[in-house]
């Protein structure tokens, strides 16, 4: 891979951490506890409660890409960076800059 296309694959990169950043912030914030002393009603609280479930599921998901976009910020410059794990075939550019993270070509993704 040369070096234009490492360069756009590192900026796309650092711009996926930053909003993986903002968005874990934003959900931690979203799921705290909801305080029994709030007067809701018993159906608000149990909405309330379900779509904490459902922020706390997303902020799993978001930790887990920020974990697999640090791995892959280390490994940028490896000679083995943007090929497949599994194939050990080279990942498409495009699936690169789309996808950054991405440890798996298209095919072996499926």
């Amino acid at each position: 891979m040369d070096q234009d296309s490492i360069d756009k694959i590192k900026n796309k990169l650092s711009k996926e951490v930053a909003e993986t950043k903002l968005k874990i912030s934003k959900y931690k914030e979203l799921s705290k506890p909801i305080p029994p002393e709030n007067s809701i009603g018993r159906v608000s609280r149990m909405d309330a409660i379900n779509n904490k479930s459902v922020v706390e599921a997303a902020l799993r998901e978001a930790e887990n890409k920020l974990k697999q976009l640090e791995i892959i910020n280390k490994k940028i410059g490896d000679a083995d960076f943007g090929i497949c794990n599994s194939c050990k075939g080279k990942i498409p550019f495009g699936r690169l800059i789309i996808r950054p993270h991405s440890q798996l070509c298209v095919k072996c993704a499926k």
